[in-house]
Protein backbone atom coordinates (compact mmCIF):
# COMPACT_ATOMS: atom_id res chain seq x y z
CA UNK A 1 0.00 0.00 0.00
CA UNK A 2 1.40 3.41 -0.96
CA UNK A 3 -0.13 6.61 0.36
CA UNK A 4 0.51 10.33 0.09
CA UNK A 5 2.63 10.13 -3.07
CA UNK A 6 1.38 10.33 -6.60
CA UNK A 7 3.75 8.13 -8.59
CA UNK A 8 4.57 9.12 -12.15
CA UNK A 9 2.76 7.23 -14.89
CA UNK A 10 4.45 3.97 -15.89
CA UNK A 11 6.66 4.14 -18.95
CA UNK A 12 8.41 1.25 -20.64
CA UNK A 13 9.46 -1.49 -18.22
CA UNK A 14 13.21 -1.46 -17.69
CA UNK A 15 16.01 -1.21 -15.16
CA UNK A 16 14.53 1.94 -13.63
CA UNK A 17 11.45 0.08 -12.46
CA UNK A 18 9.26 1.36 -15.27
CA UNK A 19 8.68 4.89 -13.98
CA UNK A 20 9.68 8.31 -15.22
CA UNK A 21 12.02 10.35 -13.03
CA UNK A 22 10.57 11.40 -9.69
CA UNK A 23 10.83 14.94 -8.35
CA UNK A 24 13.42 15.47 -5.56
CA UNK A 25 12.39 13.97 -2.23
CA UNK A 26 14.03 13.98 1.18
CA UNK A 27 15.11 10.58 2.49
CA UNK A 28 16.81 9.27 5.65
CA UNK A 29 19.03 6.20 5.85
CA UNK A 30 20.61 4.30 8.71
CA UNK A 31 24.06 2.80 8.21
CA UNK A 32 25.72 0.09 10.27
CA UNK A 33 28.74 -2.20 10.25
CA UNK A 34 30.43 -4.58 12.67
CA UNK A 35 32.78 -6.57 10.40
CA UNK A 36 36.12 -5.21 9.20
CA UNK A 37 37.19 -1.56 9.45
CA UNK A 38 33.65 -0.31 10.04
CA UNK A 39 34.43 3.40 10.06
CA UNK A 40 36.23 3.19 6.71
CA UNK A 41 33.49 0.99 5.23
CA UNK A 42 30.70 3.33 6.36
CA UNK A 43 32.51 6.44 5.11
CA UNK A 44 33.14 4.75 1.74
CA UNK A 45 29.47 3.75 1.53
CA UNK A 46 28.44 7.37 2.08
CA UNK A 47 30.90 8.46 -0.62
CA UNK A 48 29.40 5.86 -2.97
CA UNK A 49 25.91 7.19 -2.23
CA UNK A 50 27.05 10.79 -2.80
CA UNK A 51 28.48 9.84 -6.21
CA UNK A 52 25.30 8.05 -7.32
CA UNK A 53 23.28 9.95 -9.93
CA UNK A 54 20.01 11.22 -8.48
CA UNK A 55 21.33 11.32 -4.90
CA UNK A 56 22.53 14.45 -3.09
CA UNK A 57 23.97 14.03 0.41
CA UNK A 58 22.30 16.53 2.74
CA UNK A 59 23.71 15.67 6.19
CA UNK A 60 25.72 12.97 7.97
CA UNK A 61 25.57 12.16 11.67
CA UNK A 62 28.49 11.28 13.88
CA UNK A 63 29.32 7.60 14.32
CA UNK A 64 28.04 5.75 17.38
CA UNK A 65 29.28 2.50 18.89
CA UNK A 66 26.28 0.36 19.83
CA UNK A 67 25.52 -3.07 21.26
CA UNK A 68 24.42 -5.56 18.62
CA UNK A 69 20.81 -6.72 18.41
CA UNK A 70 20.44 -10.44 17.75
CA UNK A 71 22.91 -13.30 18.16
CA UNK A 72 26.25 -12.77 19.99
CA UNK A 73 28.53 -10.63 17.80
CA UNK A 74 30.82 -7.57 17.93
CA UNK A 75 29.44 -4.10 18.66
CA UNK A 76 28.25 -2.04 15.71
CA UNK A 77 29.23 1.32 14.38
CA UNK A 78 26.03 3.16 13.40
CA UNK A 79 25.08 6.49 11.89
CA UNK A 80 22.49 8.16 9.68
CA UNK A 81 22.40 10.36 6.60
CA UNK A 82 19.74 12.51 5.02
CA UNK A 83 19.58 12.75 1.26
CA UNK A 84 17.76 14.53 -1.53
CA UNK A 85 16.84 11.82 -4.04
CA UNK A 86 15.43 12.00 -7.55
CA UNK A 87 14.03 8.49 -7.65
CA UNK A 88 11.15 6.50 -6.28
CA UNK A 89 11.54 4.57 -3.00
CA UNK A 90 11.82 1.17 -4.70
CA UNK A 91 14.60 2.48 -6.94
CA UNK A 92 16.44 3.84 -3.90
CA UNK A 93 16.07 0.49 -2.13
CA UNK A 94 17.56 -1.29 -5.16
CA UNK A 95 20.55 1.08 -5.12
CA UNK A 96 21.06 0.47 -1.38
CA UNK A 97 21.02 -3.30 -1.90
CA UNK A 98 23.51 -2.97 -4.78
CA UNK A 99 25.87 -0.88 -2.62
CA UNK A 100 25.66 -3.46 0.18
CA UNK A 101 26.64 -6.15 -2.33
CA UNK A 102 29.52 -4.03 -3.69
CA UNK A 103 30.92 -3.94 -0.16
CA UNK A 104 30.60 -7.71 0.25
CA UNK A 105 27.36 -8.01 2.22
CA UNK A 106 26.12 -11.59 2.38
CA UNK A 107 22.71 -12.21 3.94
CA UNK A 108 22.96 -15.39 6.01
CA UNK A 109 21.53 -14.92 9.49
CA UNK A 110 18.76 -12.53 10.51
CA UNK A 111 20.30 -9.74 12.62
CA UNK A 112 23.69 -11.38 12.23
CA UNK A 113 27.01 -9.57 11.80
CA UNK A 114 27.41 -7.50 8.63
CA UNK A 115 30.07 -5.67 6.76
CA UNK A 116 27.48 -3.06 5.70
CA UNK A 117 23.83 -2.50 6.45
CA UNK A 118 21.89 0.30 4.71
CA UNK A 119 18.30 0.81 5.83
CA UNK A 120 15.80 3.17 4.23
CA UNK A 121 14.14 4.84 7.22
CA UNK A 122 12.06 7.71 5.84
CA UNK A 123 11.08 9.09 2.45
CA UNK A 124 9.41 12.49 2.86
CA UNK A 125 6.18 11.76 4.75
CA UNK A 126 5.42 8.68 2.68
CA UNK A 127 3.98 5.48 4.15
CA UNK A 128 4.73 2.33 2.13
CA UNK A 129 3.80 -1.23 3.05
CA UNK A 130 4.77 -3.77 0.40
CA UNK A 131 6.30 -7.25 0.73
CA UNK A 132 9.85 -5.94 0.14
CA UNK A 133 9.67 -2.34 1.40
CA UNK A 134 8.18 -0.67 4.44
CA UNK A 135 8.52 3.06 5.04
CA UNK A 136 8.92 4.27 7.70
CA UNK A 137 11.28 1.45 8.65
CA UNK A 138 9.11 -0.80 10.85
CA UNK A 139 11.53 -0.99 13.80
CA UNK A 140 13.12 2.46 13.73
CA UNK A 141 10.95 3.83 16.58
CA UNK A 142 12.27 1.09 18.91
CA UNK A 143 15.96 1.42 18.11
CA UNK A 144 18.15 3.92 19.91
CA UNK A 145 21.01 3.13 17.51
CA UNK A 146 18.82 4.61 14.74
CA UNK A 147 17.09 7.42 16.63
CA UNK A 148 20.22 8.89 18.30
CA UNK A 149 22.09 9.63 15.04
CA UNK A 150 18.88 10.53 13.20
CA UNK A 151 17.90 13.03 15.91
CA UNK A 152 21.33 14.62 15.52
CA UNK A 153 20.69 15.52 11.86
CA UNK A 154 16.87 15.55 11.54
CA UNK A 155 15.37 16.17 15.01
CA UNK A 156 12.17 17.78 13.69
CA UNK A 157 11.39 15.28 10.93
CA UNK A 158 7.92 13.87 11.60
CA UNK A 159 7.67 10.08 11.58
CA UNK A 160 4.41 9.75 9.63
CA UNK A 161 2.85 6.75 11.40
CA UNK A 162 3.19 8.07 14.96
CA UNK A 163 2.99 11.75 13.99
CA UNK A 164 5.89 12.42 16.39
CA UNK A 165 9.12 14.22 15.60
CA UNK A 166 12.32 12.19 15.85
CA UNK A 167 13.59 14.05 18.94
CA UNK A 168 10.37 13.07 20.79
CA UNK A 169 10.62 9.42 19.70
CA UNK A 170 14.18 9.41 21.04
CA UNK A 171 12.85 10.15 24.55
CA UNK A 172 10.93 6.84 24.46
CA UNK A 173 13.95 4.52 24.01
CA UNK A 174 16.84 3.40 26.23
CA UNK A 175 20.00 5.03 24.88
CA UNK A 176 22.41 3.53 27.42
CA UNK A 177 24.09 1.24 24.84
CA UNK A 178 24.67 4.01 22.27
CA UNK A 179 28.01 5.81 22.66
CA UNK A 180 29.43 8.62 20.55
CA UNK A 181 32.61 7.47 18.83
CA UNK A 182 35.39 9.86 19.75
CA UNK A 183 37.30 11.43 16.85
CA UNK A 184 34.33 11.58 14.46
Amino acid sequence: MVTELACPEPTSQGQSGGYAEAKPRRSALALGSNIGDSQTILSAAIETLAQTPGILLEARSNWYKTKAVGPPQPDYLNGCVTLQVEMLPQQLLEILLEIEQQFGRVRQERWGPRILDLDLLLYDDLIVDTPNLQIPHPRMRDRAFVLVPLAEIAPDWIEPISGCVIKELLKEVDCSDVHLLMGN
